[in-house]
């Protein structure tokens, strides 16, 4: 199950990098749940060929996060994100000093993300 969210990850940040063979073949293996057998059939190539496809394909769209880590630095602003709400939804006792330095903290690993 991992393996088909990260792949479905990958997808959505660097899937428009693909040929619009490539991106038919991944979307009917990770979405719509398709055998290699019924992708083969469906567009007139073999099931070996799907499946170096599909590896190719995956292969491919690592090699951009590994290059340029969207999907790292997306998850990263949203835990900061999660934190903030955390913090906004706080009722203990931080005084307003503490509060802006947790805030501050907060919105510097944004910024740095958002800067690398």
């Amino acid at each position: 199950m991992e393996k088909i969210v990260e792949q479905g990850l990958l997808y959505d940040f660097y899937g428009e990098l693909l040929t619009e063979h490539q991106r038919q073949v991944y979307e009917a293996a990770v979405y719509d749940d398709m055998s290699l057998t019924e992708i083969a059939d469906e567009h007139g190539i073999s099931k070996q060929g799907v499946h170096d496809l599909i590896k190719r394909c995956t292969k491919t769209l690592q090699g951009y996060e590994d290059k340029l880590h969207m999907i790292r630095r997306f998850e990263a602003i949203k835990e900061s994100a999660k934190e903030l709400k955390s913090v906004s939804d706080y009722n203990g006792d931080m005084s307003d000093e503490e509060l802006r330095k947790r805030l501050g903290s907060i919105s510097d690993r944004i910024l740095e993300e958002l800067n690398n």
